[in-house]
């Protein structure tokens, strides 16, 4: 039976992706709500860096809440080759630190998958503060490992939820197209 942080988690976090593929900036303090349910959820589930994560969501949704308030037009862009490559480096080695980090001093339930989908969502968050349209592949990507790891540690509803947030990332991917701005070097 899931818990009431878990149905808030659930109801918040389709609430927030659905506004995020619209563009809405209704998305972000909807989104900062869900990471303060999922917080709680994760820490009692040992999901300790996946709590953490939540923390610094709390921090990104400010961020993009400002900047998406700030700029009401910013414009969807591509990933440049330059930020890609750093993207690609920071989820290499901050995968592997925090996997050794949480392996040798927690007793985490998932050291190795807890480790990669929060450097993966941590990236993925700050692409989507600034409308990167590439945001959407990592997104779909952390959804599918989220989905595995969740049902192992008995979160069924949180689990649930990853095929409905892979289906509104793909919609975001498509909406987002639409209104793609051309990069610039």
């Amino acid at each position: 039976m899931p818990s009431a942080i878990e149905i808030l988690g659930f109801l918040t976090g389709a609430g927030s992706v659905w506004l995020y593929a619209r563009q809405r900036v209704a998305a972000w303090p909807l989104g900062i709500a869900n990471s303060l349910f999922w917080l709680v959820l994760f820490w009692r589930s040992r999901l300790y860096l996946d709590s953490g994560l939540q923390g610094v969501y709390v921090a990104l949704g400010l961020l993009g809440w400002y900047c998406w308030r700030r700029d009401d037009h910013l414009p969807v862009t591509r990933t440049l080759p330059r930020q890609a490559a750093v993207l690609a480096a920071i989820v290499v080695v901050g995968s592997a630190g925090l996997w050794a980090i949480e392996a040798r001093w927690t007793d985490s339930a998932m050291p190795g998958w807890d480790s990669s989908t929060t450097v993966v969502s941590l990236v993925a968050q700050y692409m989507l503060t600034r409308k990167l349209l590439g945001s959407w592949w990592l997104w779909i990507a952390v959804d599918i490992a989220y989905l595995a790891m969740y049902a192992s540690q008995s979160l069924y509803l949180t689990a649930a939820l990853q095929p409905v947030f892979i289906a509104l990332c793909l919609q975001g991917r498509r909406d987002w197209r639409r209104t793609l701005t051309p990069a610039v070097a």
